[in-house]
């Protein structure tokens, strides 16, 4: 996370912890009545590791509403903190009870809801303050070694993972007026709950930076790709792997995106390009936003998002041949005495 360069910058002024049920499994919601003791100097730093690393490659959002900014409940809770800091436990637990009252899926884990304001974050060379909102649904178990004259004996016990956050954000005290700087962590990949943090909760929205521009843009590619291109045109699974890694290569060997020259890298054919434009501006209208002709490409952005773009061939359930190089050294037939399909591979030398 760009916004954050030093851990020894950073205080945390204060903490509340409070236990989030599920409100449709009927399970309780416990507010806290007093802010979290934390004197440990070693705890202390533990807790900012956990709480801020995570978000070291995160994008940028803002909180938004279709309506009007101050009836986003997390805006206008944590607004007042940074207002009344006085007031900070009073509004932790509004914002525990608003994400109890809208949980409303079955599936949504229970688990600890912890409001944090640090002090002295530095964000684009300012030092200001942020309130980070974390939720633990999941624990680790460890073990514990004590030595009680000369013999050792272990222990096990259940706790926080302070490695691993299953969903967090950190809210930095600027850019007010387009609903402050926000950098979200959510793992939760699958079913409804994997949109509940960031749209229900939170209420998000991405900032028009490079980091999403380049994650967006990756989106769109791999869409046009793998969905469109077969509705349109005969094609091999191999050319759309040589497209994908020629879309790949480009965001990873240049530091600026220029639109034309990535079309004529990557798809080259006229009648492709052509396409992919139109396709370019359905997408764009669907996720309402708009693409420059130029922007620089995030590095983070990049490195989180061409993992998904995979270049694999997977053939039944028998074999995966990974396609990184020169398609012509792929032959693809049909065997009429099997009845089966096949693949020619062409190689120089075996490793």
């Amino acid at each position: 996370m760009s916004s954050i360069f030093s851990l020894n910058d950073i205080s945390i002024d204060a903490l509340a912890t409070q236990y989030i049920g599920n409100k449709v499994a009927g399970e309780a919601l416990q507010l806290c009545t007093e802010k979290v003791n934390i004197d440990s100097p070693i705890l202390k730093q533990v807790l900012l590791q956990y709480f801020l690393t995570p978000f070291r490659e995160a994008g940028s959002y803002h909180l938004w509403h279709p309506a009007d900014l101050n009836l986003n409940e997390v805006f206008h809770f944590v607004n007042k903190i940074f207002e009344q800091p006085d007031s900070f436990l009073f509004q932790a637990n509004n914002i525990a009870r608003h994400l109890y009252d809208i949980t409303n899926l079955p599936q949504i884990k229970s688990g600890e809801l912890h409001v944090v304001h640090f002090r002295n974050c530095p964000v684009n060379g300012v030092l200001t303050d942020a309130v980070g909102i974390y939720k633990t649904e999941s624990k680790a178990n460890y073990l514990k070694l004590e030595e009680i004259k000369g013999q050792y004996q272990f222990s096990s016990d259940e706790g926080i993972n302070p490695e691993k956050m299953d969903k967090g954000c950190i809210i930095f005290n600027r850019q007010i007026e387009n609903g402050y700087i926000v950098h979200v962590v959510d793992r939760t990949t699958k079913g409804g709950e994997a949109q509940f943090w960031k749209d229900q909760f939170l209420k998000i929205k991405a900032a028009d930076d490079e980091y999403h521009a380049t994650e967006d843009y990756i989106q769109l590619c791999k869409e046009f790709i793998v969905q469109q291109i077969p509705s349109e045109y005969e094609v091999e699974r191999v050319q759309q792997i040589e497209m994908l890694n020629s879309s790949v290569n480009y965001f990873k060997r240049n530091e600026n995106f220029d639109k034309g020259q990535f079309v004529e890298q990557v798809f080259g054919d006229e009648a492709l390009i052509q396409s992919f434009r139109k396709y370019e501006k359905q997408f764009e209208e669907t996720h309402d936003r708009t693409f420059e002709s130029n922007f620089e490409i995030s590095e983070a952005a990049v490195k989180k998002n061409t993992r998904a773009l995979k270049s694999v061939l997977k053939l039944d359930k028998n074999f995966h041949i990974y396609v990184h190089g020169n398609r012509e050294r792929i032959e693809r037939g049909f065997d009429e005495e099997s009845g089966l399909h096949f693949y020619k591979v062409f190689f120089e030398e075996e490793h």
